[in-house]
């Protein structure tokens, strides 16, 4: 049995439980404050908000912690309800997609932990804590292009397994020849600077390219999704684990534009995705006047690079490490880290 917190912040951290369960043989019991999701079959349990908080609470216990105000009957409700579980399941596993407290929490309960790694700067105490009683980290992204701001202790026990997506295993068609350019714009739902005036300015500046967004003014299902971004010349998404995962598997030429999040998880995804040659990384929605050039250099590039991001079998990897490491411990044996 493995337990799974998942943060309710953003599409990505769902995503990310769906597409690995799917690979899964050991049995899954979900948490988070989020909806239990029509598609999830196994235990869901439904955690109390942890929010709001009174500004003089010490959300941060002096900064040791990201989130644990005093006196919050939501977050005692949610650490009870994670603790009963453990006491009575008693599973091989925790996995926790993301919360320092809950990590932090499951091992002190004598269970071991796999914290699913987010890029950026990942120093501070708190990370630095719930990075240290890891068990292992896995990290949706390639080993050639590793955080190099990890020590070497961290380093040690990841599982890069590379990013993936639901669109993982699918075969990518190509966009129309004929005109219009197609350009597709992916937004997520945890907070994008863009707007309906910044694509109305976009499309002004850039005729005979045809413009259309997800997450912006609308959402697309996924099948729509995924046709839009086959049929897409160039896709400007935003920086986020799960977009990006997206776009790979569609192979198509991108514009990687940073959002603002904590610890700059996103500029340092877009700044390693750059240097590597794969896309090209902006750290912020490029000005209207430059879009027709930038727009004709991302059309040139060797979309076939993205294999070497998500060489398509990462949520199979993934499963696979995890399945692996529960029976390891359901047998009394340590697993070594590869």
């Amino acid at each position: 049995m493995i337990g799974w917190y998942i943060h309710h912040q953003g599409a990505g951290h769902l995503q990310q439980l769906r597409t690995i369960s799917n690979h899964l043989v050991s049995p899954v019991t979900a948490f988070s404050s989020l909806k239990r999701p029509t598609w999830w079959r196994g235990e869901w349990i439904e955690l109390p908000s942890d929010a709001p908080a009174d500004p003089s609470a010490d959300a941060t216990a002096g900064g040791a912690l990201h989130w644990a105000p005093r006196h919050h009957p939501g977050v005692r409700r949610r650490g009870a309800a994670i603790a009963a579980w453990i006491d009575r399941a008693r599973p091989r596993l925790f996995v926790t997609d993301v919360s320092v407290e809950v990590t932090l929490l499951a091992r002190l309960l004598g269970v071991p932990v796999v914290v699913v790694a987010m890029r950026g700067s990942r120093t501070d105490r708190a990370h630095a804590a719930a990075y240290d009683v890891a068990h292992a980290l896995l990290a949706p992204w390639p080993g050639t292009l590793a955080s190099t701001s990890w020590p070497s202790r961290w380093l040690a026990k990841t599982w890069h397994v590379g990013a993936f997506s639901a669109f993982d295993g699918r075969t990518p068609s190509s966009p129309p020849e004929t005109p219009p350019r197609r350009v597709l714009v992916v937004m997520g739902s945890g907070g994008a600077t863009v707007t309906a005036a910044t694509l109305d300015r976009a499309r002004s500046a850039t005729p005979g390219w045809e413009w259309r967004a997800a997450g912006v003014t609308s959402s697309l299902s996924r099948p729509a999704l995924w046709r839009a971004l086959c049929h897409a010349h160039v896709v400007i998404t935003h920086a986020g684990q799960n977009a990006v995962a997206e776009v790979a598997a569609a192979r198509r030429p991108a514009i990687v534009v940073a959002q603002p999040r904590p610890h700059d998880e996103q500029v340092d995804t877009a700044r390693t995705l750059h240097r590597a040659g794969i896309a090209m990384g902006r750290t912020s929605w490029p000005a209207a006047s430059r879009l027709p050039g930038l727009l004709d250099l991302a059309a040139l590039q060797d979309a076939d690079r993205w294999r070497e991001w998500a060489p398509g079998d990462g949520a199979v990897r993934a499963a696979r490490e995890l399945d692996h490491l529960a029976g390891t411990f359901q047998s009394g044996s340590v697993c070594g880290q590869r």
